[in-house]
Parts: structure tokens; C-alpha cells; sequence
């Protein structure tokens, strides 16, 4: 796992631009704390920052590749995991072609070498990368089919500026730090348009997208998106297949030259990925997995459920823990500190965005991370499951089901995704935040693909889960690849294997949910696995803070941005909306919403004052 960036300008000799390069490949650094490298040649600068997971000392980058007696015939700076590189490197050295290293970067420069633009049908794993053709002067810039790992880039009239965050473009000064109506839609609402880099003029590669970039222009091509099949399989094929897959998964995915961990929360999904890994590495004579969970210090005293966790995670979690024998720790955060406004900047500059929706877990993420990464360089983690077999609460709510927008927001949970609530009302109305969610959910409908002959009903659930597999995931790989990526830790996240995605996109929804469960195909393939307890819980989502004394903080830092004339945030909030919250009564069961709503209107007035961030409505 890497950061990358760089800059392809046809009317610059980009030797000339190094100081820019490096500059730009600086801001990666917490990406790839190991090693640096800089490539310049002609018109195209590539910039590399290294975190070592696979041959720790031949996989430097940015990595060239001989072709004949040409001595470079391609160069690539390349961010992510190929799992299935073992397999391609045997392939290819059938076909005459020779490796100096055992890296995976080296293999799919020589899978391009060989099959051309065709090379990426051929890839199975998490990445982002930039392919220099030195031949035909022309780039490649690649993402993963399932969007794990990010890839932003802003044409210009002459090339591209790229990188893996928006910070690596904004180093340069041909990229404007401006953000339009558009841009402040996208942060206020929790609707995520594939594409949109909230920047004005920044676009993000889309997942399974190929971008071309030559003297002509820029050319972009989907290579992979969801397809609508018919599924032959009986039910008892679906759940052996299933396991099958998973099986095959994660034993790819346990593959590093570093310490791998697991990251357990006591819920199906992460509980599933942490038995198979112990398994299989048990099996391969290695250590058990060591496993990570997280919880607020003095939180387990004080539970109390609500409309979306019904459970604390500790019990289920030490229920695995004894079946399994792995090493685990648990890591106890301070509620307190998550609100203190040095973490919520540290959380600003990873996300290069204010932290919006469950703002808790943003900063709760990052020190999680940060102490998961003291022991481990590799984590595996359950993300994704619910949205690949269905496991969220709006796919069996009959009034999510049926409301013509997405289901997060018309679910029993939707108020807590509406960060608002201290917005000014004129603003909004300029902004029409309704019509923006509604022609956003019609584009998304509009692209969702159909099987002829399909009923109504399971039309709708192809629909949902379509809605979450592209719209509702992405925010959530997002959030997770920022924060971890912020102190140098890769996480792995198997469930968005595309071969699994594809075959559990196209189950019936009456098989997919066959005993009346969530996740019914995922539980029964893996029941043998898992305590009874863990197999029968109930879906409860990551850990957020119950504790007063976030919202104390949370009040406190909102407080001084009203006392402040020159706070930016300002303009933006309904003055006596913000009053009324400050007043209310302090209390640990105060609606989640109010939080949402101050959340947002704190991240924002930070992020606007420390990235000078340009508003231009």
C-alpha cells in the first residue's frame, strides 16, 4: 500500500518541474512512510511514497520495465495489492516474460507489457495506479473495481495532475482550492456521486475505470461495473459456493512480508474473516491471527441501545476470541479526546474534507488505527458485508424499501445521517438540497441494471442493494482508507472481492433472505465457524461514543466558532438554531442528530480555515 502523485504536461519538460514533483509526493508520505522515489521523463513526472507489504527490498517504485532492447518501455507508480500476482507472474513467465523481483508492481507492468489496456481484466485486488507508456506517450490512470483504494486527477489543457488524495493535487498551483455549490452539496448531504471530487474541476477515477490520457485529450472507459445475471445455483449451491469463494479470498488475502492482524468487532462479518484467517494460517504452520477491537473507556458500564446498536461489542468479541485461541487486545479510547480540535485537524488533513456523518468514528478510526498499528502493518477487516448480502436495517424496512430515494435516508436511521440541522434555511433553499438528493437518486436508479423478466419486488431489492454496492460503500471505504492510510496501515477488506460481489449481487433476494435474517446466505455458509452467539447476532454497527463528555467538547469548539467574526463557517449557520443546541440541556441520551449537526458545522469551519479552502456559491 503507497501513495502516489504525479503531473503529464505535453508542453512542459517536466525535469524543469521537480521542485512541484516533489513537493506533491511529499504530501504522501504517511501513505508510504518507507521509501520515496521520483521519475521524470519528457512531459510525464511520477511520484512514489512506499509502505513495504510485499519483497520489502525489489519493490521500489516508481519501477521501469524493459521491453526487447527498448530499455524503458513503460514506467508505473502503483498503490494497492494484486492477490492474484502469483498466479499472473507464473502465467507470464510462460509467455517469455523475465522478473528482477517478487513484487506484484512488477507484474502488472509485465501483465501490460503483454496484454495491453486488456491487462486489467486480469487483476484481482485493491489498487490505484499510473501507467506511463514511453512508446506511445500516453498514460493510464487505473482504480480497482470496487473503488477500495482512491485515485483523483484534474485534466488541464495539456496533461493531467494526479494523485491519491486530493492534498497531492492542491500542491500544485495549477489546481484551485475551490469548492462550488456542487462540491458543498456533496458535504452536507450523505450522497456521494461516483466521479465528484467536491473540488471544482477535480473528478475521482471511478472504480473499475480506466483512464486515458494522451494528445488528444482524456478518454475514460468502465472495464468492470455490476451486471444483472440469472442465477442457476439451487440454495444449497449458493451457500457452498459462497464459502468456496470465501474461502479462496481470504487465503489470498493473508499473503505479506509484514505483521498481519485482524480487525474484530464480535459482529458476523468481522468474526468471519478473523476464524478463516486463524484457520488457514494455523493450517500453513504460521502464528495464529492477532485480533483488534475497540471500545470507550468506562463505556461498556453505561450501554444503552438505541434505533441503531442494540449490543456492545465486548461480549460477542471474547466469545470468538475463546473459540478461536487467536491473541487479541482490546484498545479503550478516550470519548474526551475525540473532540479535541488537534485530532479533529489531524482527522482534516487526512480526509483533505471536513469529517461528516458519525463524526465520532472519524477521530475514533485514527487512534484506533494508530495503536493497531504499533503492532501490525496489514490488517483485515469485515467492511462491506452488509452491503454485498444485505445486512442493513433499510433492506427490511418496508418504508425504505418502498421510499423513492436511498434507503439510509428514508430508514428509522435517517435522521442520523442529516447534518443540517444548524444550516442556515436560505442557504439550503439556494442550494435545494432536495432536488440535488432526488436527481442524484434518479441517475443512480437510472444506472442500475435490470434482468428482463425480473418481478417487481425483486427488481426493488436488486435496486437497494445496487444503490449501497456503488453509492452507500463508498463513503465508507473512503473513511476507512483515510484514516488508516493517515499512520501508514493497510486494510485488507475481502468482502469487496469483485468475483464475490458479482455472484452475491445476483442472488434472489427470496434466497438471499431465505430464513426471514439479514445476511442469511453469509450466515449459513460460515455457521460452523462462528460461537452461536455471534451467528445469531443481530447487525450492530461500529462503536460510537455515548459518553457526555464528547458533546461537551463537540459544544465547546462551537461555541468558539460563534465567538469568532472570523471564523468561515459562520455565514453558513442559522445563528439562533446554533444558540438553541448550546443551550440544551447537557445529557448522554441528548438525540444523536443534535451531534450530526454540530459535527459537521465544526469540521467544516476547520477544514475551510486550515486548507484555505475557496467557497464560491
Amino acid at each position: 500500500m503507497c501513495g502516489i502523485a504525479g503531473w503529464l504536461d505535453y508542453s512542459l519538460d517536466m525535469t524543469t518541474q521537480q521542485q512541484t514533483l516533489q513537493c506533491m509526493t511529499e504530501t504522501m508520505a504517511r501513505r508510504g512512510p518507507d521509501a520515496e522515489g521520483i521519475w521524470l521523463d519528457g512531459p510525464i513526472g511520477l511520484g512514489h511514497r512506499r509502505l513495504s507489504i510485499i519483497d520489502l527490498e525489489g519493490g521500489r517504485q516508481p519501477m521501469l520495465a524493459r521491453l526487447g532492447e527498448v530499455p524503458v518501455a513503460a514506467a508505473i507508480t502503483y498503490s494497492g495489492e494484486v492477490y492474484n500476482f502469483r498466479e499472473l507472474r507464473a502465467e507470464l513467465k510462460a509467455r517469455g516474460h523475465r522478473f528482477e523481483n517478487h513484487s506484484d508492481t512488477e507484474v502488472v507492468l509485465r501483465a501490460y507489457l503483454e496484454w495491453g489496456e486488456g491487462f486489467v481484466d486480469h487483476l484481482n485486488g485493491m489498487f490505484a495506479f499510473a501507467l506511463w507508456d514511453r512508446r506511445s506517450q500516453r498514460l493510464l490512470l487505473v482504480r480497482d473495481r470496487m473503488g477500495v483504494k482512491p485515485l483523483y486527477y484534474y485534466p488541464t489543457a495539456s496533461g493531467v495532475i494526479f494523485g491519491s488524495e486530493p492534498k497531492a493535487l492542491l500542491t500544485n498551483a495549477r489546481v484551485p482550492r475551490t469548492v462550488r455549490a456542487d462540491g458543498l452539496r456533496e458535504i452536507l448531504e450523505m450522497v456521494k456521486t461516483p466521479g465528484h471530487a467536491v473540488f471544482d474541476g477535480m473528478r475521482e477515477v471511478l472504480p473499475g475505470e480506466l483512464v486515458r490520457i494522451d494528445r488528444h485529450g482524456v478518454n475514460r472507459r468502465r472495464y468492470w461495473q455490476l451486471e444483472a445475471r440469472e442465477h442457476t445455483h439451487s440454495l444449497k449451491q449458493t451457500i457452498d459456493h459462497t464459502r468456496a469463494l470465501l474461502e479462496d479470498i481470504v487465503e489470498r488475502q493473508i499473503i505479506a512480508d509484514v505483521p498481519l492482524c485482524s480487525l474484530l468487532s464480535g459482529g458476523l462479518d468481522s468474526s468471519i474473516i478473523t476464524a478463516l484467517a486463524s484457520r488457514k494460517l494455523l493450517a500453513k504452520g504460521q502464528d495464529n491471527i492477532r485480533s483488534f477491537s475497540v471500545d470507550f473507556l468506562d463505556h461498556g458500564n453505561g450501554f444503552a441501545g438505541d434505533a441503531v446498536r442494540g449490543t456492545p461489542d465486548a461480549p460477542f468479541v471474547r466469545d470468538l476470541v475463546e473459540r478461536i485461541h487467536c491473541s487479541h487486545e482490546e484498545i479503550l479510547l478516550d470519548s474526551r479526546e475525540l473532540g479535541d480540535p488537534a485530532l479533529r485537524s489531524q482527522v482534516v488533513r487526512a480526509l483533505d474534507l471536513p469529517p461528516a456523518y458519525w463524526g465520532d468514528m472519524w477521530p475514533s478510526l485514527y487512534r484506533l488505527f494508530q495503536e493497531v498499528r504499533r503492532h501490525s502493518t496489514v490488517a483485515l477487516s469485515g467492511e462491506s458485508a452488509d452491503e454485498v448480502f444485505g445486512g442493513y436495517r433499510w433492506f427490511h424496512d418496508p418504508v425504505a424499501i418502498k421510499a423513492e430515494t436511498f434507503p439510509w435516508l428514508a430508514s428509522v436511521t435517517g435522521k442520523y445521517f442529516d447534518g443540517k440541522t444548524l444550516f442556515d434555511s436560505v442557504l439550503l433553499r439556494q442550494l435545494d438540497m432536495p432536488g440535488f438528493v432526488a436527481d442524484s437518486y434518479r441517475q443512480a436508479i437510472s444506472d442500475a441494471p435490470t434482468l428482463p423478466g425480473e418481478g417487481p419486488v425483486e427488481q426493488r431489492m436488486r435496486q437497494m442493494s445496487y444503490l449501497n454496492l456503488t453509492r452507500f460503500v463508498q463513503t465508507l471505504l473512503d473513511r476507512k482508507d483515510r484514516m488508516s492510510m493517515a499512520v501508514g496501515l493497510e486494510v485488507r477488506v475481502p468482502f469487496c472481492d469483485h468475483r464475490l460481489v458479482e455472484y452475491a449481487f445476483n442472488i434472489p433476494w427470496d434466497m438471499k433472505a431465505f430464513d426471514g435474517r439479514e445476511k442469511s446466505i453469509l450466515r449459513a455458509a460460515t455457521r460452523d465457524l462462528l460461537p452461536d452467539s455471534i451467528a445469531e447476532r443481530i447487525k450492530s454497527p461500529y462503536p460510537s461514543t455515548q459518553d457526555p463528555a464528547y458533546e461537551q467538547a463537540l459544544r465547546r469548539s462551537l461555541a468558539a466558532i460563534m465567538a469568532d467574526p472570523n471564523a468561515p463557517v459562520r455565514e453558513l449557520l442559522d445563528a439562533s438554531r446554533v444558540t438553541e443546541t448550546l443551550d440544551r440541556p447537557l445529557s448522554s441520551t441528548s438525540p444523536m442528530y443534535d451531534r450530526m449537526g454540530m459535527e459537521l458545522a465544526v469540521g467544516l469551519n476547520t477544514w475551510l480555515t486550515e486548507q484555505d479552502v475557496s467557497l464560491a456559491l
